[in-house]
């Protein structure tokens, strides 16, 4: 199994800056309808969630702008499951331009599962699992993203009289 295509859209007038370029919001606007096309593939739909009373949360994203997007591109979202235990996703997603292999963005992010009536975290259910195996299984020989794990901060420099 590849990479999921998990969301496909055309960038609107009102997601763009007066650059003509997208605004930094709607990147992960984008990211997040990924998310929950995600959801629904492992079963965590909003059936599940009004059976169940639980969801995922967002723990932590990283959004990385890569290339301009500009007003009326069709973009595509590429999903890998990076990791997961019994209430975390390890998740990466990359916006392309459809058909296009080169990333114009990309967003990592750990999510938890959680008990809305809490809220505390809980487990994933068995069929849950079940797909997040088969999905990792088939996942399995894709190569690592080249920015996950990234951390921002500048550069350690010394100041031109300090020893």
């Amino acid at each position: 199994m590849p990479l999921l295509k998990t969301y496909t859209t055309k960038i609107q007038p009102a997601w763009v800056d007066y650059n003509g370029h997208l605004r930094d919001a709607f990147y992960l606007l984008i990211f997040s309808y990924a998310t929950d096309a995600l959801m629904d593939t492992l079963g965590l739909d909003s059936d599940n969630r009004d059976a169940s009373g639980q969801s995922l949360f967002t723990l932590e994203l990283h959004l990385n702008y890569l290339h301009e997007v500009k007003l009326g591109a069709e973009v595509q979202v590429h999903t890998q499951l990076i990791a997961f235990d019994a209430k975390r996703l390890h998740l990466y997603h990359s916006l392309h331009l459809i058909e296009e292999e080169k990333a114009l963005a990309g967003n990592e992010q750990m999510l938890l599962h959680v008990d809305l009536a809490g809220p505390h975290a809980t487990p994933f259910s068995e069929a849950t699992l079940a797909r997040l195996m088969e999905l990792s299984a088939g996942q399995k020989d894709l190569p690592t993203p080249a920015l996950l794990g990234r951390v921002i901060g500048l550069p350690t420099k010394k100041a031109p009289n300090q020893p």
